[in-house]
């Protein structure tokens, strides 16, 4: 079975939402790990506001390794709203998050990556089909914005399988879901 796995880049307060105002940590570090994470992706799970906000951003994008990869792999995109996508290898998908992924997790090939997408993220959380949960946490306090775990619900345990952090102190957190 295919693995789900959540990248998200954080503040020690948990916040998700727009990290160039608080992320200042630019170091290889962060770039090594984010090419490990997508170079296992075959397919990438977006919602539809991260959709929008990326389709004009990463198509002209030369900022590597995720302007090759994202402009290149499937992008499952969930919208009850209609779109015409613009952006080679958009999928619209109008049914169920949480059917729609336990159905693409019985398929074959490599991780499915979601990024980003604060909400579609909180739904698949919640409804357990997140395997490994991938977070970018920056030594820094947002003080507002959307946070991951807002909206999640009951107790998830999770199992800390890697950390490490870059000079700046930012950490590099692998976390696989479990009960």
């Amino acid at each position: 079975m295919r693995k789900v796995v959540l990248y998200e880049l954080l503040s020690l307060d948990g916040v998700a939402e727009e990290p160039g105002d608080w992320m200042r940590d630019g170091e290889q570090p962060i770039f090594d790990n984010l090419e490990r994470i997508i170079e296992r992706q075959d397919d990438v799970l977006l919602g539809r506001h991260t959709y929008d906000y990326w389709a004009g951003y990463w198509p002209t994008s030369d900022i590597e390794p995720f302007a090759g990869f994202i402009n290149g792999t499937p992008k499952h995109v969930f919208t009850s709203h209609e779109l015409t996508p613009e952006w080679a290898n958009t999928i619209i998908v109008d049914r169920p998050a949480t059917e729609y992924v336990a159905e693409l997790k019985q398929a074959d090939g490599g991780d499915i990556g979601i990024h980003g997408s604060i909400t579609l993220a909180q739904s698949l959380l919640a409804g357990g089909l997140v395997d490994e949960l991938r977070l970018v946490v920056a030594a820094a306090i947002a003080g507002s914005g959307n946070r991951l775990f807002d909206a999640v619900g009951e107790h998830h345990g999770l199992e800390l399988a890697e950390a490490d952090h870059t000079p700046k102190g930012t950490m590099l957190l692998t976390y696989n879901a479990g009960d």
